[in-house]
């Protein structure tokens, strides 16, 4: 009987050991929460000191030591970094041209909600760049990120609804699309819109409002615009 309250006893001990050296669960929480929280900190200063080194911003341009410090916080699932890097595998800047690997980023990074990742992985499923093509795909991204104000993307499904291309034809809807990308500037949508204006589809026809879309896709160097200005310019002499 002696023996066996020595072991009770034993265990007991033991047991209030084992209590006293595991965390509360509530303790374990917090810990966690730090450690995403300076994860997070980290990745984010490791992708800010990457721009400065794709830039020459108070640092030697060196695309290779961007696509190093990239990569590092890519794989602690910043979202941002994944973009940046298959920009930069996209491009051939700093790292192998891989657009298969550039795609796999952006899918990492549009899975998280990045509209640029979303809109750049839309134009690979648009054009079937290292992932099979589907348009029904393109769109569903296209209007995630457009949704977020990418112009890119508002001017990419404008057109596949300017065109009907894995949509229904709407030509409101293009112009409506166009007209939010036109609005931050886009040269592309600017033109495009004009296109809408000169032709009359999807909004009313206006000569005047397309020439001075023209005009301001133009002065940003789009060649397109330049060239119908041309025409334009021709026909009134």
């Amino acid at each position: 009987m002696r023996l066996i309250k020595v072991i009770a006893g034993g265990a007991m001990v033991v047991l209030v050991v084992i209590l006293l050296m595991r965390p509360h669960p509530s303790v374990r929480k917090t810990t966690e929460l730090y450690q995403k929280v300076a994860d997070r900190a980290e990745a984010v200063a490791k992708n800010d000191l990457g721009l400065r080194y794709t830039t020459g911003h108070g640092v030697p341009k060196d695309l290779g030591k961007a696509a190093e410090l990239f990569q590092k916080a890519a794989v602690k699932g910043y979202a941002v970094a994944q973009t940046n890097l298959g920009l930069l595998y996209e491009a051939g800047a700093g790292v192998p041209k891989d657009l298969g690997k550039a795609a796999e980023l952006f899918q990492k990074a549009a899975d998280q909600g990045n509209a640029v990742a979303q809109s750049n992985l839309g134009w690979y499923y648009e054009t079937g760049q290292s992932v099979p093509k589907d348009l029904g795909k393109a769109t569903e991204l296209y209007q995630k990120a457009a949704d977020q104000g990418n112009f890119y993307a508002q001017n990419n499904l404008g057109r596949l609804y300017a065109t009907g291309q894995g949509v229904s034809k709407d030509s409101g809807k293009a112009a409506a699309l166009f007209q939010k990308a036109a609005d931050q500037g886009y040269a592309g949508a600017q033109r495009n819109l004009g296109l809408l204006y000169a032709t009359g589809e999807g909004v009313p026809k206006d000569l005047g409002k397309a020439a001075e879309l023209f005009q301001k896709a133009a002065d940003q160097g789009d060649e397109f615009a330049t060239t119908i200005l041309k025409r334009l310019s021709g026909e009134n002499d």
